[in-house]
């Protein structure tokens, strides 16, 4: 709920008065706006982070959330809405990071801190950054990518695909970034690379099926920026008939992921657990009610930032990273066909 502060006569003391507007300022309401339903973490993982977060920080907040649905416009109409009730602090994951300058340039007319939250935005500098560090994950897909390969004989010059993420989002753009760094630096030739709208699976696995048909067996990996496309990928390569299925990267440590690389179809994944950076999120947005600033860790598109450093995951580390660290379990990932590869892999 909201506080309201009410002065009940001229015999009201200064200080408590200026005691009851600081606590109406950290009761203020708080704004998370998510930009696509494509992945599962906003409302499974982001979200009930950044609510627990506050719980504990700002008991009397109140926070409202909003999921775009991968429209530009929708998420503009979400923006003004939460500014019209009275927002405070905006935690924005745009749907487009070029658009959103326009947002970031309203809000903060009308002195509303506005938190850009996983993708950031370049073309005007956010109140603060909180995100993992983009394009050290795509470098570090890739290089984990291209030293499996070096190590299952793979000679130098085969080819391998690459998928990015959606081209209105500037993070995937970071991690585009850190995949061309890792591949320019291996021996590798990339055969094609493809922008995917929305990061839409069902787009990555369309073109990827195109790239089946006209490299074949040249194909021996597959640079996927998110578990999304990956999974997309991996479809069409079965549905073709591909064994073996060659090694594809991906990112986000999803449920499906996490299954498909204990059966061997998917190479890798990100361990980035939403809930830390939603938990910073929250911190910034209860520092900033505070009317305080709050110290960057460092700085990107000259925005205070802080940038979290995540784990690759693949069929050697799953049991470490994943399950003895808690952030899923053997009950909910080994289940039907998944139990006999877990139980290989000693997770029960």
């Amino acid at each position: 709920m909201n506080k309201t502060i009410s002065l009940a006569g001229a015999s009201v003391l200064v200080a408590a008065f200026f005691g009851a507007a600081a606590s109406a300022q950290e009761a203020a309401t708080v704004a998370f706006l998510m930009p696509d339903q494509a992945s599962t973490r906003y409302e499974q993982h982001d979200f009930p982070g950044f609510k627990a977060a506050m719980d504990k920080l700002c008991a009397e907040c109140t926070v409202i959330y909003q999921n775009a649905n991968a429209d530009v416009a929708l998420q503009q109409q979400q923006f003004n809405s939460v500014i019209a009730q009275g927002a405070k602090v905006i935690v924005l994951d745009p749907v487009d990071s070029a658009a959103a300058a326009g947002l970031v340039e309203i809000a903060q007319s009308q002195g509303v801190k506005v938190i850009a939250y996983d993708r950031p935005i370049p073309a005007k500098p956010a109140d603060y950054y909180v995100s993992f560090d983009n394009e050290g994950i795509g470098y570090a897909i890739a290089k984990s990518l291209v030293d499996h390969m070096k190590a299952s004989g793979v000679p130098d010059g085969a080819g391998v695909l690459e998928i990015n993420g959606s081209p209105t989002d500037a993070a995937a753009g970071l991690i585009r970034d850190g995949i061309h760094r890792a591949l320019e630096e291996s021996p590798y030739t990339k055969l094609s690379e493809f922008d995917t709208p929305d990061w839409a699976p069902p787009k990555a696995q369309e073109w990827t099926a195109g790239q089946i048909t006209r490299f074949g067996d040249q194909i021996k990996g597959i640079v996927a920026a998110n578990d999304g496309t990956g999974g997309g990928a991996i479809a069409a390569l079965k549905a073709a008939g591909v064994d073996p299925i060659p090694p594809v990267t991906g990112n986000d440590a999803t449920i499906a992921a996490l299954q498909l690389i204990i059966a061997g179809d998917q190479y890798n994944t990100i361990s980035k657990p939403s809930e830390i950076v939603a938990e910073a999120a929250a911190n910034v947005a209860v520092t900033f009610l505070k009317g305080e600033t709050p110290a960057p860790k460092t700085t990107l598109y000259d925005t205070p930032s802080e940038l979290f450093v995540p784990a690759v995951v693949t069929r050697e580390n799953i049991k470490a990273e994943i399950f003895d660290k808690g952030i899923q379990t053997a009950a909910e990932i080994c289940t039907g066909e998944y139990a006999e590869g877990c139980k290989a892999l000693g997770i029960e």
